[in-house]
């Protein structure tokens, strides 16, 4: 399992080096804030992955805690009961890499040991001291979010999120973690106000100067509702424009819902960049 895990974390890395992919999500909990718990049984999380494989996903990303703010927190007992066996299932049915959405060294050690090849960190190495340790050990692929406690409406967002990023990277070269495989997410949504999640948006690009990829997670988030008044599951249409917005200024991942939808969609990004 070790070697197929690791070459499919590859064949991801420099999939996501050749142009822009689409992640999957499905979500293991009964609370999700997007779809109400859709894929919250072991056999329909591993159908949806099946299925969002099929229509194009590069990656499937797997998370049993919620994450959506007032979520109350899981301890690992119990977010491994919700992972196992179901990871380890999906793991073996794709032929692509699954990632796991957690903050915790020991989930993260048993994802890896179920076939995760990435590791989906949404404190950024910041929450867990053994994180980055654990990561490096079992040669995991690292996603690292920009998160805060509280939302400041007069903070710098972007200052913010470049002193949490420098943070994250000391501590995962400390660890040694390769720089190859660390992939940097701005947080949208997590601790910011609308204004501050449109300006990320719109500031993508200098992220460029880390040196790593950028993953884009807003899929039917509160900035699309706000401005549509759509509920969450009505909100493909404005996560689809604000993902296209993100492709234009740098994104080279997508975590959606909508798979299918946001495939048609780099493509019709690539061809535009093709025919200039």
């Amino acid at each position: 399992m070790a070697d197929d895990r690791l070459t499919k974390r590859d064949a991801f890395l420099a999939a996501v080096n050749a142009g822009p992919v689409v992640m999957g999500i499905v979500n293991m909990t009964p609370d999700s804030f997007s779809d109400g718990g859709l894929h919250a049984a072991p056999e329909a999380a591993l159908n949806g992955a099946v299925r969002m494989v099929s229509e194009g996903a590069a990656i499937v990303d797997v998370g049993a805690e919620s994450t959506r703010p007032g979520a109350t927190p899981l301890s690992a007992s119990e977010e491994l009961s919700r992972l196992d066996p179901a990871l380890s299932q999906i793991c073996a049915a794709v032929d692509v890499a699954v990632s796991v959405d957690t903050y915790k060294a020991d989930v993260a050690r048993f994802a890896a040991q179920s076939g995760a090849a990435v590791i989906n960190d949404v404190w950024g190495l910041h929450h867990d001291p053994q994180m980055a340790h654990v990561v490096a050990e079992t040669g995991s692929a690292l996603i690292a979010m920009h998160n805060r406690t509280d939302v400041d409406p007069d903070l710098d967002i972007t200052s913010d999120i470049n002193t949490f990023f420098e943070h994250s990277l000391t501590l995962a070269a400390k660890a040694g973690i390769p720089d190859a495989h660390i992939i940097l997410d701005p947080g949208i949504g997590f601790g910011k106000t609308l204004e501050q999640n449109y300006r990320i948006l719109n500031q993508l690009a200098d992220l460029r100067k880390f040196g790593r990829p950028i993953l884009l997670g807003l899929s039917r988030k509160r900035m699309i509702g706000e401005v549509t008044g759509a509920a969450p599951a009505n909100r493909m249409a404005g996560t689809v424009a604000a993902n296209v917005i993100g492709l234009r200024n740098g994104a080279n991942i997508l975590r959606v819902h909508d798979v299918a939808e946001h495939v048609n969609a780099v493509q019709i990004f690539n061809a535009a960049e093709q025919f200039q």
